[in-house]
């Protein structure tokens, strides 16, 4: 199998290096694995969904008060 690095995920996904870093951690990225400092992601792994907002969408400022 081989395997990218968390750069290469980042270009390839279009997301910062420290929020895959993050995704690695939470457990979020099938089939990733850590060595040593380092985390090692699938070339054929599916960029996760963004579960930050659980309506699925943002609205900046709309507030009902």
């Amino acid at each position: 199998m081989d395997y990218m690095t968390i750069s290469e995920a980042s270009e390839k996904w279009g997301i910062s290096r420290r929020r895959i870093q993050v995704l690695c951690t939470e457990g979020r990225i099938d089939g990733v694995v850590k060595f040593g400092r380092q985390w090692a992601i699938p070339e054929n792994a599916d960029k996760p969904s963004d579960a930050r907002i659980k309506t699925g969408k943002y609205i900046k400022g709309d507030t009902d008060l």
